[in-house]
C-alpha cells in the first residue's frame, strides 16, 4: 500500500515496537507491537502482502519468527527457525518462500540457510 513498516531496533534496550511511515503524507503511525523485542533482524514482504520478521538479538540470539498483517495491524507468531541468528539476510522468492541465510550466532559466523514456507 506504499507504507513503510519499521520494526524493533534499539534504544538502550531492544524494542518490540512497530511504526508505519506514509511517504505521501510524511506521517508516522504506531501499529501493533511484535511479541518479542529484537534488533539486527530481517523483515521481508511476502507475496501475500504480510511481513515476515525473523531472528535478531535481544540479549540472546533469537530463532523466533513473526508475521505482520498490514490489513489488521496484528502480529502472529509463526514457526521458529532451526538455528538462532542475527545480522542475517532473507530473500523472498516468487513462489512465496523465503530463504534465510548466514548471519551470526553465539559462536560466530553461520554458513547455514533455511527455507520458510508460508
Amino acid at each position: 500500500n506504499g507504507n513503510v513498516l519499521v520494526t524493533g531496533g534499539y534504544n538502550g534496550v531492544a524494542l518490540n515496537s512497530a511504526e508505519l511511515y506514509n511517504p505521501s503524507t510524511e506521517m508516522w503511525t504506531i501499529t501493533g507491537s511484535m511479541h518479542y523485542t529484537r534488533q539486527h533482524h530481517t523483515a521481508s514482504v511476502l507475496t501475500n502482502g504480510k511481513v515476515l520478521v525473523t531472528g535478531g538479538y535481544n540479549g540472546v540470539v533469537l530463532n523466533s519468527a513473526e508475521l505482520y498483517d498490514p490489513s489488521t495491524g496484528v502480529w502472529t507468531i509463526t514457526g521458529s527457525m532451526n538455528f538462532t541468528r542475527y545480522f542475517h539476510t532473507a530473500s523472498v522468492f516468487t513462489n512465496g518462500q523465503v530463504l534465510v541465510t548466514h548471519g551470526l550466532d553465539n559462536l560466530g559466523v553461520l554458513n547455514s540457510s533455511e527455507l520458510y514456507q508460508p
